[in-house]
């Protein structure tokens, strides 16, 4: 029985017992993680294709381990402009073991589609505040923070650097994996302090601080 899963924004062909490198996710070693975006299930030849998941389908695993990849050098270069810049980056990941595959059981259908009609309207009202308020901040400048993150955050309330730097690190990336399994991936600890700075109008120790990261991640 094998089963193709996504997993933080990536998708695997997985079976019991198989070990996976994937984008570093947020549970300790020795955790168990359960991940119900299943597209697709082989079961004794019995193939089942999700629309675009299989309702109640799920793949528990086992966090082994926290590590990084093997080094990447990113070198930019821009002719007749006497600028170069070389830096090395090493992708966060985690080691997981694949413990068992379910068809069914792991989540009921009905209650999140009345959950769903319950938030749209809150989540219509926020998007409306955020395209109100003249107040809100390019979160973007915050390294590590593209535009999908910085959409999640603003969705979310927190459409300032002022109340991005009063969020914790854990409080941000339970936001993000909220939002979108293609966000959970990312790593915000250094976001609060990045804000904190953008906030009070320190662009140049904000500017020091982010020549120290490798993609909003301290190296």
């Amino acid at each position: 029985m094998y089963a193709i899963v996504e997993i933080a924004g990536q998708q695997f062909k997985v079976a019991k017992d198989q070990k996976v490198y994937v984008h570093r996710l947020q549970g300790e070693e020795g955790s168990k993680v359960t991940f119900d975006n299943v597209l697709l299930l082989d079961n004794a030849g019995s193939i089942t294709i999700g629309a675009p998941a299989i309702e109640g389908a799920s793949v528990t695993a086992q966090i082994l381990s926290h590590l990084k990849g093997d080094k990447v050098i990113v070198f930019k270069k821009k002719r007749r402009k006497g600028y170069q810049k070389k830096n090395g980056h090493r992708q966060y990941l985690s080691e997981i073991q694949i413990e068992s595959i379910a068809a069914t059981g792991s989540k009921k259908a009905a209650p999140k589609k009345e959950e769903a009609k319950v938030e749209a309207p809150k989540a219509k009202a926020k998007k409306a505040t955020a395209k109100k308020s003249d107040k809100a901040d390019d979160l973007k400048k915050i390294e590590g923070a593209g535009p999908k993150a910085a959409e999640a955050l603003v969705n979310a309330g927190l459409d300032t650097f002022a109340k991005v730097a009063k969020t914790d690190a854990a409080k941000l990336s339970e936001i993000l994996t909220e939002a979108s399994s293609r966000l959970s991936h990312i790593v915000t600890d250094t976001w609060p302090a990045q804000a904190s700075l953008a906030a009070e109008g320190k662009w140049d120790e904000l500017k020091e601080l982010q020549d120290k990261l490798d993609g909003g991640i301290a190296k």
